[in-house]
């Protein structure tokens, strides 16, 4: 009984001082961040130097032998290539559409405009009528006038809702998937509104899936400002589009998942993975998509081996293949995980862009929810907490290698990350030093805390 009391009056002198010993690691960590930082540095090398990385393009093949050349600098245990088959789409030329009629009277106002990544050639100049929709319910209500015609969806991301990557994730599938439902009843091509908050006229391309059960339509993003101009002259007038596109498919490319390793010293077989994705779009810098998420991988690394960390789980930190077109570096990652009978702990992404730091999002129970959360102290000076929900495209396929894999993710400030997003300004210049150094601060803080003391309930 003495002892149990003993017990009681010093475990809050136990739990503070064990505060004050991660609270010390992670100012250290924090320091060396700030101070030393090559996160800032790597990231103008691949997006000066290497620039653009579309999967199957010789910047990425070349960006992947980059990543594996600067991670061995930071002499992890093992530095390695997991080879992949990726998609292999070419955009094939400089997309075009013009406004070339309205109310049968000529013109000829050129348009911005992209195609959507995956989509084909219009095999020449199309034209066609647009019929503008406002969403799919009404596609439905007017199919029998679709075909023929030029489908115009008009996805902007909804301004009421606060939360920019929930606006973009409900406005997604016009551009995934709407060319197909247009081409169902017998549309010839395809427009969107770019999936953009921008108040520019940049266009913003991104990924799009055909349906095979029907016709391959062209499909293209508008810039915002023609996007809504287009839309307000077409509810009152009858307008005519012409567009081409030039976009095919070469066979699959050979790519590589770029995975550093350090080894554990208590659970060797218990992986922790963090990881961003190497590819990017064509028509930009992808420094914010992701290249941000590539350095911050890469800068807790540098970080752990410089402060000489020892890490409890093996750590893996992944440069992922192919996630724009296609998310076969992710997939890979899981089937090989798969084949080999791992275990894997935690996951965390970082592909939500090099902005202000303000969350760390975690997809589990209730009671680890609350458990996570008691580092909230450790973190907020650091400028995040620990929230409800996370995951990303790259290490969602893990769970079905090991179902209890908890998957988290960095939650950067998401107001002007869809300013850039797919758009020719995702460019090196739109990311600032600071807020992209105290995201890593705040994975590193993270990832060393899971590290000590896993994942379960205690």
């Amino acid at each position: 009984m003495r002892v149990l009391i003993l017990f009681i009056l010093c475990f809050p002198l136990i739990v503070t001082a064990q505060l004050n010993k991660d609270s010390i690691m992670i100012k250290r960590m924090s320091d060396e961040i700030m101070n030393n930082g090559k996160a800032y540095d790597l990231l103008r090398e691949l997006t000066k130097n290497i620039g653009g990385r579309l999967a199957g393009s010789p910047e990425q093949h070349n960006a992947a032998i980059w990543g594996k050349v600067n991670m061995e600098a930071f002499q992890p245990d093992k530095v390695y290539f997991q080879a992949c088959k990726t998609p292999n789409w070419k955009r094939g030329g400089k997309d075009y559409a013009a406004i070339v009629s309205v109310n049968g009277k000529p013109l000829n106002k050129k348009l911005e405009v992209m195609a959507l990544g995956n989509s084909l050639s219009s095999k020449g100049l199309i034209e066609g009528e647009v019929l503008a929709i406002a969403d799919f319910d009404e596609l439905e209500k007017r199919k029998n006038e679709v075909k023929g015609k030029i489908v115009y969806y008009h996805s902007i991301l909804d301004p009421n809702e606060i939360e920019a990557g929930k606006a973009y994730e409900n406005a997604y599938s016009y551009r995934s998937d709407g060319p197909s439902r247009a081409a169902k009843y017998g549309a010839i091509g395809v427009m969107i509104h770019s999936l953009s908050t921008a108040s520019d006229n940049e266009p913003q391309t991104g990924d799009m899936e055909y349906n095979d059960s029907f016709p391959k339509i062209p499909a293209i993003a508008l810039g915002p400002i023609d996007a809504k101009n287009l839309y307000a002259q077409a509810k009152k007038s009858i307008i005519r589009v012409q567009l081409q596109t030039y976009g095919y498919f070469l066979p699959d490319a050979d790519e590589n998942n770029v995975v550093a390793e350090v080894k554990g010293t208590l659970f060797p077989d218990e992986i922790i993975t963090i990881g961003g994705h190497l590819d990017s779009w064509d028509v930009n810098e992808g420094a914010h998509d992701d290249g941000t998420g590539v350095v911050h991988t890469m800068e807790v690394l540098r970080t752990f081996k410089a402060l000489n960390y020892q890490p409890k789980h093996t750590i893996r930190f992944v440069l992922f293949a192919n996630e724009e077109n296609g998310g076969k570096g992710g997939l890979k990652y899981a089937e090989l995980a798969t084949q080999h009978k791992e275990k894997h702990v935690l996951a965390l992404e970082s592909d939500g862009g090099g902005f202000t730091p303000r969350a760390i999002g975690i997809g589990c129970s209730t009671d680890q929810l609350k458990r996570f959360q008691t580092w909230n102290p450790l973190l907020k000076h650091y400028g995040t907490e620990i929230v409800a929900g996370g995951g990303g495209a790259d290490i969602e396929p893990l769970v079905s290698a090991d179902k209890n894999v908890i998957l988290t993710s960095l939650i950067p400030d998401g107001q002007r990350y869809f300013d850039l997003h797919h758009a020719k300004t995702d460019v090196f210049e739109n990311v600032n030093k600071r807020e992209l150094l105290l995201g890593a601060v705040n994975i590193a803080a993270f990832i060393y805390l899971v590290d000590q003391y896993g994942v379960g309930i205690n």
